[in-house]
């Protein structure tokens, strides 16, 4: 089956804000949303999500009600994307990715990891993180830097997508680690990458959305909570998300565009958490936090 991709296209700030309102209407669902720069010179971006086409019908209606208030003047135009694994058909022609002491590198990649450092090895699958994006990336750097800062005997890695995030925590710390996902085949596909990378104890895997799973309360409180999402659903579970935070402990959040990194603090700094350091990467955020 074919899979679609509708979009709008108009300037950076207001893809952005396109881009905010389809993470309200759709952020507890499947669907991937993006924004892309189009022209730089004329400052032509597009705004987009992705569904199969016998969704489509469905996913337009919500989008058209969605945009009738601020954006009813911007055209929703179609495009059905070649049946192609892109993914892996992109992955064939990246380098391995580099942050603190980690390497994330493709199984044809693994000559390529120099001695003293922690590699990972993800190949492209049905779950989201390859190490390429700077979302990842940023929690990663943040990932290394804690660990020479605080003690941390127990690791959350919410959203694990791939599960690199929640395998570099535990080859770094080698302390226990809890990696959960609100999709089922994300859960199994981390599951199967950290077999790959070696990790056969110490880390726990459940699918559960948000915190509602008895793991959080049988494996927490959590010394260290990696979550790299989206900044509206990071700033919906601030509450939750602190409460199983230990005394003490730290919070990488990422999945946060540059200009919604205020709005994130302040849901944060709402729960008592302290802004300890924030990186930026290729337009995006990541924040560490302490309680």
């Amino acid at each position: 089956m074919s899979e679609i991709r509708l979009f709008v296209t108009s300037t950076e700030k207001q893809a952005g804000a396109v881009l905010d309102v389809m993470s309200v209407v759709f952020e507890d669902e499947d669907y991937a949303i993006a924004t892309m720069e189009i022209d730089e010179k004329r400052d032509v971006w597009e705004a987009s999500i992705y569904m199969m086409a016998d969704e489509e019908d469905g996913v337009r209606a919500r989008l058209v009600e969605a945009l009738a208030a601020d954006f009813s003047h911007l055209s929703i135009e179609r495009e059905v994307l070649p049946d192609i694994d892109w993914i892996a058909k992109s992955l064939e022609g990246l380098a391995p990715v580099r942050a603190g002491r980690f390497v994330v590198h493709g199984s044809h990649d693994r000559d390529k990891v120099n001695t003293g450092e922690i590699a990972i090895e993800i190949d492209a699958g049905q779950a989201f993180g390859t190490g390429h994006h700077g979302t990842t990336a940023g929690c990663l750097e943040v990932l290394a830097s804690v660990a020479h800062t605080r003690a941390v005997r127990n690791v959350l890695d919410l959203g694990t997508g791939s599960g690199v995030l929640a395998i570099a925590a535990w080859k770094l710390l080698h302390v226990p680690v809890l990696a959960t996902d609100i999709d089922p085949i994300a859960t199994r596909v981390a599951k199967e990458n950290a077999r790959r990378n070696g990790v056969v104890n110490g880390m726990t895997f459940a699918t559960a959305p948000g915190f509602h799973s008895t793991a959080f309360s049988a494996n927490g409180p959590f010394d260290l909570i990696i979550a790299n999402i989206l900044a509206r659903p990071l700033m919906k579970m601030a509450p939750q998300l602190v409460a199983n935070l230990a005394a003490g402990g730290s919070v990488i959040l990422s999945g946060i565009l540059a200009e919604q990194r205020w709005r994130v603090l302040a849901a944060y700094n709402g729960q008592h958490l302290k802004h300890a350091r924030t990186i930026w990467r290729n337009g995006w955020v990541t924040i560490h936090l302490t309680k």
